[in-house]
């Protein structure tokens, strides 16, 4: 506890300039999460992009596994904004599809991929870092579910494909696809998959509506 009168660790920028700090530092923590990786995600490579003094990461995070991991919920922040409104507007089985595959690209294109590949790889030998990001898929589960509930209403295959399970399944397929084609920058043989499942989705498209007929 500090004492009366003692002097007390304060961002010099004051209450407005350290939100923007903050800020500042979770771009640049996603900034050199995607060009140099977890591994060059240090505490100077990123104050340098936030164009701060590093100490400034551990006054605002404590540690810079906790600046990795805002890193990481920011882009799944704008990310789940982006998917959401792709499934509002998607009409059926196929268009969900569609939408999958037109974020896939996105992801790709803007880097995002990269950041959640990172942050996975190093889970697997950070402590800390594990239970955090697992943490952090379980809601894509639960969003893919619920997206795929409201997909499959009234199709007959609704009662064959547990959306938990399908779920599951469908998170560990899309981020197996992003990090190989990351890996290989090599995304045609993913994006034709998507293709085919969704002739696949509008075949079952086509037997919802003669069911409602």
């Amino acid at each position: 506890m500090a004492k009366a009168g003692g002097k007390r660790s304060v961002d010099p920028a004051g209450k407005a300039g350290s939100a923007g700090t903050r800020a500042s530092l979770i771009e640049g923590a996603i900034t050199a999460l995607r060009e140099k990786g977890f591994a060059g995600a240090s505490a100077r490579e990123i104050a340098r992009h936030a164009g701060c003094n590093q100490a400034l990461v551990f006054y605002h995070f404590g540690s810079l596994a906790q600046l990795h991991l805002a890193a990481l919920d920011a882009v799944s922040s704008a990310r789940r904004d982006r998917y959401q409104g792709m499934v509002d507007a998607s009409k059926s089985l196929g268009d969900l599809v569609q939408a999958a595959r037109t974020v896939f690209d996105e992801d790709l294109n803007e880097g995002h991929v990269s950041v959640l590949v990172e942050m996975i790889a190093a889970a697997q030998f950070t402590p800390e870092l594990r239970p955090e990001v697992a943490a952090r898929i379980r809601p894509w589960r639960a969003f893919a579910a619920d997206s795929i509930r409201d997909g499959l209403a009234g199709s007959p295959a609704a009662r064959l494909l547990p959306p938990e399970e399908l779920a599951h399944a469908i998170v560990a397929l899309y981020l197996g696809l992003e990090m190989l084609a990351n890996l290989e920058e090599e995304r045609e043989p993913a994006l034709a998959l998507f293709d085919r499942a969704r002739k696949i989705a509008s075949v079952l498209d086509i037997f919802k509506r003669k069911r409602k007929a």
